[in-house]
Parts: structure tokens; sequence; C-alpha cells
């Protein structure tokens, strides 16, 4: 079957990419009988892309077009998908295939952003040995059993963001059960965190309490539902083991990409049996910690990427059905330079979406 498009996209080409990408064609894995082209609408922009493109987690393939949380219609769909048709809106978030083999533990589990040969939706080689383009481009092809039809009630520049950034948080939340009954901190907000506050919320948590370096976000936490706040720079003591909120939440979700996290502190607001989850990473090794903000307590360190697809689609029903609308700002897909150099800067509240002006609206 021949097409009438070209793929072209944001090419990252050296590790001074942020801010100076290039606009231009590329060659997009062969297409085959299990895969799906979107025709993209939408693309959240994520840490991760900032990471790949000056190649700070050490292993960028150039040139890269990085964008993981891809929204769009599918305009071709290969005849061994049967859940997808032409003409349906699609997503794909970080996660492009795994080898979903029997033998494989964590898929056979039903955890396959665990599998060892998992091929991320960008930087990544298919088994042909072809690259994985992400979403600053007008197109993406990729495995169709990776593709999510969107619910209607969402909107597009809202669910993108999600398929990375909002399971991201979702899938440790609700794996280590965040709840009634439960009090959960969520350190850093920005675009993980958000999602976070807004998640736990509505898991229906007792309390939750947004952990910062200043009281600069503290009124934005309280509009998405945060119950308190914490200004680790502007109080005093706070990591002592003896203040406010010392020994009192069950799970920490810590969003921070920072490798200079005061973790022994962190680790003091852990009650007995807490649990802390790392999900940001860091360009540089997590820092050390005394032992014995542990052992007293019998806590836990963890961490989590992503989440299943089954995890993802639970996540967007549970958006449905609890009405969740994440903080979004539209960057045009033309301004992506601009964009990324903003995002590199901080400036986000909370999560920049990459929209294609030319799309059509669904």
């Amino acid at each position: 079957m021949s097409i009438d498009y070209r793929f072209e996209g944001w090419c990252g080409l050296d590790k001074e990419a942020v801010g100076n990408m290039k606009w231009q064609e590329y060659e997009p894995k062969p297409f085959t009988d299990h895969d799906v082209d979107i025709r993209i609408t939408h693309c959240g922009m994520c840490g991760a892309d900032l990471h790949t493109l000056r190649n700070g987690w050490g292993f960028t393939p150039y040139p890269c077009v990085v964008g993981h949380e891809i929204v769009g219609r599918a305009v071709r769909v290969g005849k061994n998908v049967d859940h997808v048709k032409v003409g349906d809106r699609v997503g794909v978030g970080a996660q492009a295939d795994s080898c979903l083999k029997p033998d494989c533990e964590a898929c056979a589990d039903g955890q396959e952003s665990y599998c060892p040969n998992t091929i991320s939706t960008f930087g990544s080689n298919w088994p042909d040995g072809s690259k994985s383009y992400g979403g600053y481009a007008n197109y993406s092809r990729t495995a169709g059993r990776f593709i999510f039809r969107i619910p209607v009630e969402l909107p597009s520049h809202e669910v993108g963001p999600m398929l990375c950034a909002g399971i991201t948080v979702y899938a440790p939340l609700k794996r280590e059960g965040c709840g009634p009954g439960k009090k959960v901190g969520i350190i850093g907000l920005g675009g993980l965190g958000h999602f976070g506050v807004l998640f736990a919320k509505a898991l229906g948590a007792d309390k939750v309490v947004v952990i910062s370096r200043s009281n600069a976000k503290k009124e934005d936490a309280k509009k998405l539902g945060a119950d308190d706040f914490l200004a680790t720079s502007e109080e005093k003591g706070w990591d002592s083991g003896a203040s406010r909120l010392s020994n009192s939440l069950d799970l920490i979700i810590s969003t921070t990409s920072s490798p200079n996290m005061p973790l022994s502190g962190y680790l003091s607001l852990l009650k007995f049996r807490g649990q802390f989850i790392q999900v940001g990473a860091p360009e540089d090794n997590l820092p050390g910690f005394n032992a014995f903000a542990l052992l007293p307590k019998r806590a836990k360190i963890g961490g989590s990427i992503i989440g299943s697809r089954a995890e993802i689609r639970e996540m967007l029903d549970f958006a449905v059905k609890k009405n969740i609308h994440p903080w979004i700002e539209l960057r045009p897909l033309q301004e992506a330079n601009q964009a990324m150099m903003d995002l590199d800067a901080g400036k986000p509240r909370y999560r920049y979406c990459l929209v294609n002006e030319n799309h059509e609206e669904f």
C-alpha cells in the first residue's frame, strides 16, 4: 500500500539540541501488519524529552525525534490490528512495544513496562534495527498493541500528558494502596507532581501533602486539592524527626529529578511501614541516606516506571469517571524549540502540550 504523506519532525542532531532542533524528514520503521500510523494532532512535552535531547542519560541515538505523549487520528492500520480502525482518535505513551512472551517474567505478570526488551516510543531500536521516533512530528508509526483508543470525554490536549506523566504517578499510587485512610506525600509540583495530587485526591486519600523547595507553588497546590504544603527551604527542622509531618505519611511519591534531594529528610516523614517510591529519573545518582531512617519503621524504598497497558486503560476510565482535568498549556508545534527552552527553564504550569495548528479538531 502506498501512502501520500512523509514523516517529518523536530530532530535533535546532537547534545546541543535543546532549543536547536531541526525540522526535517526522517525514515520510520518499515510498516507491518501489526502497526498503526497516526496523524499527530497533539504531543505532550516531558522532562524525558529534555534529558534525551541533551544526552543526560547517556544513550541518545542522534538524530532523535522526542515526544511520547502522542494523540492523533489513525490513518493507516495493519490488518492484524483489530481494536483500531482508520479515523479513530488514538494515542501512544512512552512505551511502543515489549516482547509480551509467556516466558518473560514482567510481561507474563501483566507488567510489560518492566520488560527487559521494551521498545521506547523514541530513542530505541526495533527488532529489524530501525529506530523509533517520537511525537514532535506530523506522523507516528508504532506497534498497534500499544496504541489506545481515546475516550470521547477526554480532550486531546489533556489526555496526551496522561499517557506518560499521568500513568507514571497513577500506577504507583494505585498499586501501593492510595485511598481512604492513607496519607500521601507528593514531592515536586511539576508535570508529574500535579497529576499526583489530582489522582491521590480522586483515589480518596485522607490527606495529600505537597513537598517542595519553596512556597512559590503553595496556592496552586491548594487549588489542585492538596491538604497541606511543606516548603523544605523555608520550614526549619522539617527533617529533624520531630516536625509536624514527621512519621505521618503512609506513601511518598517522589517526582523530582534533582540528584541533590534530601533523601534522609524525606524518609523521616514516613510512618511505620511507609513507602517511598521514586518515579523521577535524575541524570546523576541519587544521594545516600541514613539507614536509621528506614530500619526503625520497617519502611521501604522502591521505584516505578510508567504503567502497563491495563493500568493505562484503567487510568483513562478513572479520569472520565472522576472528571479529572490536568493543567495544560498549549504550545504550537511550529514553536517547539522555544517551548523546549521554556520547559528547561521550569515555566510550565504544569504541562506543555504541542498542538499541530493544521490538525483537524475532534
